[in-house]
């Protein structure tokens, strides 16, 4: 029994190489992508620290695996993929995104399936993707839990070259993240990374004000607000965004244990906005020298 778990341990490490080195600083730029289920859901989750690596010379790429056809009360298909795609580039733009892609695939039909997860499998290897970011596989949403699935079934598979064999596999495994979630079942987010965002939050959320079908018509209408009570001016428009979608969120006591682990208590207590990164165990383990290359705001 003891020689049968040795060699299945030996088997483990040769097949999940952990101990690769992922880019530095000093050779190229690093490379993250996030890939999640409809236009603005990254906008929401990681938009601020995205923005901070962006701003370290990381480059960054978002991709839609849906087109986001279904998400208003008033109008669907073709006609909002097309509204909801330029808001996704226009976001980008605000927010110093350097690629915002948007698949075709449709808005609450998203599911699992092979073809799909070959498609994840070619953005990450195309992108040369050092770190990989997406949404956990339990969400209110079966297209946010779809997506999930869909990119931690990836992970691994980009490095085997048999898979996907019409694009060439990376040399490494990248380190995979989960976006932030409060979703406890069947077992809570873990703040293993937090990074806070107070010098972008204002960034932040002029990227999110570019996504008008979602946060002043859509997202209001599905929590029973009626049209009057959305500001008509732009700016009072804004600071109602802010207070509302990005003012309701607080530092939670976990959260918070993060921030001082990073940064320091005294720092740490400092921050009123912060976003929170789970590291998947299916990628590659990052050492904590690795950690802070990724997320180099925490230096």
């Amino acid at each position: 029994m003891k020689q049968i778990v040795v060699i299945l341990c030996l088997v483990f490490a040769i097949a999940k190489p952990a101990d690769a080195q992922i880019n530095s600083p000093a050779d190229d730029p690093l490379r993250v992508i996030a890939i999640f289920a409809h236009p603005d859901d990254a906008d929401f989750k990681m938009a601020g620290t995205a923005i901070l690596m962006a701003q370290a010379g990381h480059q960054v790429k978002y991709v839609a695996i849906t087109n986001g056809n279904a998400g208003h009360q008033e109008m669907g298909g073709g006609v909002l993929a097309k509204r909801r795609r330029a808001e996704a580039q226009e976001a980008a733009r605000r927010t110093g995104i350097a690629e915002y892609e948007v698949w075709e695939n449709d808005d609450s039909e998203l599911m699992p399936t092979l073809d799909i997860r070959k498609d994840v499998i070619r953005a990450i290897r195309e992108w040369n993707a050092d770190v990989v970011i997406g949404l956990r596989p339990n969400d209110y949403h079966p297209d946010h839990r779809n997506a999930g699935k869909l990119v931690i079934d990836a992970s691994y598979m980009v490095i085997v070259p048999n898979v996907v064999s019409d694009t060439p596999p990376l040399p490494n495994n990248p380190v995979f993240l989960y976006m932030q979630d409060g979703f406890s079942k069947p077992n809570p987010f873990s703040h293993d990374i937090s990074v806070g965002i107070d010098d972008v939050f204002e960034t932040k959320a002029r990227g999110l004000d570019a996504h008008v079908s979602q946060v002043y018509e859509w997202m209001p209408w599905t929590m029973g607000m009626s049209e009057d009570q959305i500001p008509e001016g732009e700016e009072e428009r804004f600071e109602w965004l802010k207070n509302t979608f990005l003012g309701w969120s607080s530092i939670s006591d976990e959260q918070r244990a993060s921030l001082e682990k990073w940064y320091g208590p005294e720092k740490a207590a400092g921050f009123e906005h912060a976003e929170s990164f789970e590291i998947a165990e299916y990628g590659r383990n990052p050492s904590e020298e690795e950690i802070r290359m990724i997320f180099p705001m925490l230096n």
